[in-house]
């Protein structure tokens, strides 16, 4: 026995999850992701996401409509007569139709602890405001954005040097396993969900570009859970004149030091820099048009001295 399954996502996050419900023995009979977008030097070439090429490499037809509120839209989803659907980070809110166009109803993969971190950015969220844990969680869709009952969740601690695209990739495999454990109580008709709690409800807003400029009259450890949680995308960054001109550098990593000084100076000749409260090392950058190196590569060629200051 097997579901018929309908799977719904876009980015790289979600194919691991795709490919283990197909590796299951489940029948996914379509695949919804986002339409193609302009990519290349140029912007000229629509290239189809990650979703979209690991469906074509399964074998599996794929629909990219650009929104599901038309009627045309709803019935092409329940002519498909699939027992359940399966979403992980898609990119559109489902209407009610598509939320009751299956037999079984939508279960949604979502890369928190709920009710902390609804919405866009939770991974990112939870590393910015200093969480020691996160999580998975499989919950039955409603047409709140991420208000439904769960039915499955797996903790994962946050360490204290990880960045967001390490607790990107951890969440990814973890949110795999949980959804195929999920289809198969389904499957059986054990399948138990719980309401999320009524407290500590946080919105994961998604990142605005004018959070990424780092504000050194922040503590050292807000500092560093900025830096870390937008890694490597966007990236966090700063500036420093060199030959007059200012120059943008994206900060990858960093590590929390125990030097003081007026927030923005440069400590020392290895990139340790004050903060509001304390300081914080750079330990991993990327100049505007290069590539990531670590603080060592790049001060072999930037003069970047004692008492310089990071704007």
């Amino acid at each position: 026995m097997s579901l018929r399954v309908i799977f719904m996502g876009t980015p790289d996050f979600s194919v691991p999850t795709l490919r283990a419900i197909a590796e299951a023995g489940h029948e996914v009979v379509a695949v919804y992701s986002q339409p193609p977008r302009a990519a290349g030097r140029r912007g000229l070439e629509l290239t189809p996401t990650p979703v979209h090429w690991e469906a074509e490499r399964l074998g599996i037809e794929v629909r990219t409509p650009l929104s599901l509120k038309g009627e045309a839209e709803q019935a092409a989803f329940r002519a498909l007569n699939a027992d359940v659907a399966v979403v992980v980070a898609y990119g559109l809110l489902l209407p009610k139709p598509i939320l009751e166009g299956t037999q079984l109803g939508c279960y949604n993969g979502h890369a928190s602890l709920l009710p902390r971190w609804r919405g866009a950015a939770p991974i990112q969220r939870a590393i910015m405001a200093g969480d020691r844990e996160t999580g998975m969680m499989v919950m039955r869709m409603d047409e709140g954005l991420d208000t439904g009952p769960v039915a499955r969740l797996e903790k994962v601690a946050i360490a204290p040097e990880m960045t967001a695209g390490e607790l990107h990739d951890r969440l990814m495999a973890v949110g795999a396993s949980l959804i195929v454990e999920a289809l198969a109580a389904l499957e059986a008709g054990t399948l138990a969900v719980v309401p999320q709690p009524g407290e500590g409800v946080t919105y994961a807003k998604k990142i605005d570009k004018a959070e990424a400029r780092i504000d050194w009259n922040l503590p050292a450890t807000a500092v560093d859970s900025i830096i870390r949680g937008l890694s490597p995308f966007p990236g966090a960054w700063c500036e420093y004149e060199i030959g007059g001109r200012q120059e943008r550098l994206k900060v990858l990593r960093s590590r929390l030091a125990a030097g003081q000084g007026e927030p923005g100076t440069v400590l020392d000749d290895r990139l340790e820099i004050a903060c509001g409260e304390g300081a914080v090392r750079l330990v991993e950058v990327q100049k505007a048009g290069g590539k990531p190196v670590t603080a060592d590569e790049f001060l072999r060629g930037a003069k970047i001295e004692k008492g310089m200051k990071l704007s």
